[in-house]
């Protein structure tokens, strides 16, 4: 039955949120911020009961799903996990109103790093941590967290992850997907904490190490700081954040191809060398627009690559206040805002692999009216590509801006401006952070009424979920036999 099977899987997700709670709250003991201690206890607790209450009397029984199923169980998983991660922000009455503390986790768990707070430096500790580690948690996936973990999810464990992770193309990288999570958690793992120690070496205390490298893997953007990175004015924080941005922002499967040696898979994969590209081209035009705001090349390209690397992998991070940069700046970081980074990667956004896939079509459309009679075909890493994503990509494309559109209009109801509902809005859907203007990132989304965070929070989870998977409900032919 489905009821089973949602409450077996949501109630294993919960546990294994309720788990990681145990590094928040274990920085609570090490700081003695004993007003938080049952903040994180109750709901651990509440949990690990949940837990066995559902699984203990249902041990028998195999879960099963259709694939209507496993798009309602996702899009059910992440806001119940949204909810818990809500409780201690709010239990804690360090974010005093529920509205707020839902809005945090959900932006933290879809790696959004959109806040409603003006004053981070002055919360626990521990509740900092929680909320980085929200973005790590939700930069990989709960879900396949939960499929590396837990075998038992292996029937249907792959549409799982089908709907929950990013991009047209998914597949497996091994030929099985509980081995396929568990590579691929472990490689973010591996990255966590090669960032954690290399931001230590340069300077930051263990625990801001360890938020940042949170928040930096699941390309988040939330920092324990009010200045964000831009308070320690580090060069080597910046240089460091930047790169594993950077690597945050690439197919996660990539890596595995390099440590099975399969480097032709690399050079051939037309996404990542798009990417590439891309990040290139724009650090260079922003360094050039920067001319006349910072006196040296070196820090013209220190703060123009840091910015353009935070923005095109929709992490987030801030060194500088862009919205103080010239027009033509300003405009150059606000194309990052339509891209994104890989499939496959932590990075919300449209994804380079669609743009990729549309510019070569409109290629083809051209030769297609120079020769009438030319068959032409999409090639994609040195081959040819479906025939049907072309339809894919833009079924998606039309959808992304739909969303797009009426949350703009849900943010000119809460009376923002129209630049920076749009701003706020393709934010929201992005899973970007800051947006311009009046939701710059600089300022924060506390004044929002509750009615905008409550959408804004419907659309940071569609859009981390890929659309789909938390808008189909609407659409009748879900619902069709």
């Amino acid at each position: 039955m489905f009821i089973i099977s949602f409450l077996k899987i949501s109630s294993i997700l919960l546990s294994i949120v309720g788990i990681l709670f145990a590094i928040p709250l274990g920085f609570a003991f090490y700081y003695g911020e004993s007003s938080v201690y049952l903040s994180f206890i109750i709901p651990m607790a509440a949990s690990f009961v949940f837990v066995a209450a559902v699984n203990f009397p249902t041990r028998k029984f195999k879960i099963t799903m259709n694939t209507r199923q496993t798009f309602l169980i996702v899009a059910l998983s992440w806001v119940v996990i949204s909810f818990m991660g809500a409780i201690p922000m709010y239990a804690s009455g360090s974010i005093p109103r529920f509205v707020d503390a839902l809005f945090e986790s959900v932006s933290g768990f879809s790696t959004t790093g959109s806040t409603i707070l003006s004053e981070i430096e002055s919360l626990p500790v521990s509740i900092n941590m929680l909320r980085c580690l929200t973005h790590w948690i939700g930069g990989m996936g709960i879900v396949t967290l939960t499929v590396a973990l837990m075998p038992l999810l292996g029937v249907g464990g792959f549409q799982l992850i089908k709907a929950e992770t990013t991009g047209p193309e998914k597949g497996k990288v091994t030929a099985r997907i509980t081995t396929t999570a568990k590579i691929l958690w472990a490689i973010y793992f591996g990255f966590t904490a090669a960032e954690t120690i290399a931001l230590k070496l340069a300077g930051m205390t263990f625990t801001d190490a360890l938020s940042h490298a949170f928040a930096t893997l699941g390309t988040g953007g939330f920092s324990t700081r009010n200045a964000s990175i831009g308070s320690y004015n580090s060069v080597a924080i910046d240089v460091i954040i930047m790169i594993f941005m950077f690597l945050a922002g690439i197919n996660f499967s990539l890596y595995f191809y390099i440590f099975t040696r399969k480097f032709r898979d690399i050079t051939t994969n037309s996404e990542f060398k798009a990417y590439l590209a891309i990040v290139a081209a724009l650090i260079i035009a922003v360094t050039i627009s920067l001319r006349g705001v910072y006196g040296g090349f070196g820090d013209r390209l220190r703060y123009s690559s840091f910015q353009v690397v935070s923005l095109m992998t929709t992490t987030g991070f801030s060194t500088a206040d862009f919205m103080k940069w010239p027009a033509a700046t300003q405009f150059l970081l606000f194309v990052t805002f339509f891209i994104g980074g890989c499939s496959g990667s932590t990075s919300g956004g449209v994804k380079v692999i669609r743009w990729l896939v549309l510019g070569k079509q409109v290629q083809n459309e051209t030769r297609k009216m120079l020769h009438p009679h030319g068959v032409f075909a999409i090639r994609l890493n040195g081959r040819p590509g479906r025939k049907d994503i072309v339809f894919n990509v833009a079924a998606f494309m039309a959808v992304y801006f739909a969303l797009v559109l009426v949350t703009t209009f849900v943010g000119c109801l809460g009376n923002l401006d129209v630049w920076s509902a749009f701003t706020g809005a393709l934010s929201m859907v992005g899973n970007i952070g800051p947006g311009y203007a009046l939701l710059g990132p600089s300022e924060n989304f506390g004044f929002l009424p509750d009615f905008v965070k409550y959408w804004y929070s419907f659309a940071m989870l569609a859009g981390r979920l890929e659309l789909y998977t938390m808008i189909i409900y609407f659409l009748p032919v879900y619902w069709e036999k």
